[in-house]
């Protein structure tokens, strides 16, 4: 049965959006979604989704309410479920409860999903509750931007400028002046602390305290326009102290994730945690292959063999995957010892009932070669299940110390055919700041799809490279990696990239 969810897509912070409005997005026949709401909930949608932007970016509206209105009832006149994505909170500010009445009228039903408002969470992001016993026990919520066909204002300015209440203006940047003369003018102290925040929770979160009388003008002055909400009252005095959001590393810094989209997701996670602007541009895939028969005589073989080397996570996922095709689980290695060539590969296996017995203490091939001749693998029988295209440092140099070394492809790199529109849009604006790589083949492929002449346009972009051989692989191309941790893992680089940001 079709069906409307009108649902708050919050303040920007994806954390922030509830588990209720993400159910619902993984299941909608239709999405429609305006400019305050992050695109990246969109990846919630299914793929068959139909997804349809209508704008409503202070006052340039793709498609007016009535239009608006009139499409979300046609859809679901048409039998589908309608997930009505909304900036903030769907019944604060943003004309929900008249949607709400026109799908009344039309006789569908409707359920509404409230979201984070941007009132309270963006000031919580800028260090500034709205209410604390020291200051103020009430909190007003109030547009800044009214109906102009109204006949007369719904601002009582005179309860406003002698209220003891926090304010909060809702889209009201460009009548600040407006505001703040109303307010003195009925009574607020012309001292009275005030803060602006713009884009709130999001990672180019920006925002600044003055008082009434010089708002308006530190806002001119300092360039702050739409979407900002503005606070007044005693409680912004608090902003310096319990800022917290602001001081997170990388807040505002942009910062391009190459990885496959696979695999994209730990290093993301890890870089929107310390505040970066994430643009995920994979410029690899990662597959498995085709020849389940080499495999398979690998498999049946393995009680012959007296090492197995792991050398990436995707050689522990997709050996596995074979494995369980064959009915076959972690007891093949009984007898055999193991080893990871890093801390996260080692978790992969322990996740499958495998603990290593052995990870070296520098995460590269030279490093493990050493490592298994200490554990007296020379003259052993070493099974290397890895990319069908790798670096022959391992296999080479255990050959060459006595061992029968057979290389086992379980999967392969292949480069994308990724459109570099977006990349290049953001580096035209100066949004990126760091370009990351995690492997060899990365630095190969973004540079085929993003010429060196092109990017050396933008000298003021960092390249920040995983380990030695990531960065001599981005050397042949001309650039130096500014940017390389001591220890080749991902938590690592994100804490460089940090370090490098404080600098």
């Amino acid at each position: 049965m079709s069906k409307v969810y009108l649902i708050g897509a919050g303040p920007g912070d994806l954390g922030l959006f509830t588990l209720k409005g993400k159910q619902i997005m993984e299941t909608a026949d239709v999405v429609i979604y305006d400019y305050l709401a992050h695109p990246d909930l969109l990846g919630f949608c299914r793929e068959d989704a139909e997804i349809l932007y209508v704008g409503k970016k202070g006052g340039d509206h793709t498609l007016p309410q009535d239009e608006i209105n009139a499409l979300i009832i046609k859809k679901a006149r048409e039998g589908k479920s309608v997930a009505r994505l909304k900036g903030g909170d769907p019944y604060v500010f943003g004309r929900g409860g008249e949607e709400a009445e026109e799908l009344v009228e039309a006789g569908i039903a409707f359920e509404v999903v409230p979201g984070v408002t941007s009132g309270v969470a963006a000031a919580a992001y800028a260090g500034i509750p709205v209410t604390h016993r020291d200051h103020t026990t009430s909190v007003c919520f109030i547009t800044g931007h009214e109906d102009p066909t109204k006949e007369e204002s719904g601002h009582n300015w005179a309860v406003y400028g002698r209220s003891n209440s926090t304010l909060v203006f809702y889209m009201g940047v460009k009548n600040l002046p407006m505001i703040a003369d109303n307010l003195m003018q009925n009574g607020r102290a012309p001292e009275t602390p005030v803060a602006l925040v713009r884009w709130g929770t999001r990672c180019d979160q920006q925002s600044f305290v003055s008082t009434l009388k010089d708002v308006a003008a530190e806002a001119a002055a300092r360039g702050f326009q739409a979407p900002s909400i503005i606070i007044v009252g005693g409680v912004c005095s608090l902003h310096d102290k319990l800022a917290w959001f602001e001081h997170k590393p990388l807040l505002g810094k942009g910062v391009v994730v190459t990885r496959s989209r696979e695999q994209a997701s730990d290093l993301s996670a890890l870089l929107q945690e310390n505040g970066a602007c994430v643009l995920e541009f994979p410029t690899i895939s990662v597959g498995p292959i085709s020849d389940d028969e080499a495999v398979e005589q690998a498999v049946v073989a393995l009680p012959t063999y007296d090492w197995a080397v792991f050398t990436s996570v995707n050689g522990v996922k997709y050996f596995w995957e074979h494995l369980e095709e064959l009915g076959l689980d972690a007891r093949v290695f009984a007898g055999l010892e193991v080893a990871a060539i890093g801390p996260a590969t080692a978790a992969a296996l322990a996740a499958k009932g495998i603990r290593a017995d052995f990870v070296p203490e520098k995460f590269v091939a030279e490093h493990v070669v050493v490592g298994l001749l200490d554990k007296g693998a020379a003259g052993k029988r070493v099974l290397i299940p890895r990319a069908r295209e790798a670096r022959e440092v391992l296999p080479e140099d255990l050959r060459k110390a006595g061992c029968h070394v057979d290389v086992l492809p379980v999967y392969e790199t292949r480069p994308t055919q990724k459109d570099a529109s977006e990349l290049r849009a953001a580096l035209d604006a100066g949004r990126v700041h760091y370009v990351t790589f995690a492997s060899s083949s990365t630095v190969d492929n973004f540079f085929g799809l993003m010429p060196a002449d092109e990017m050396k346009k933008h000298n003021n972009v960092r390249f920040a490279c995983i380990g030695p051989v990531t960065a001599r692989t981005l050397e042949k191309y001309g650039f130096a990696a500014s940017v390389q941790p001591e220890d080749y893992t991902i938590p690592a680089l994100v804490a460089a990239l940090a370090e490098d940001a404080a600098r």
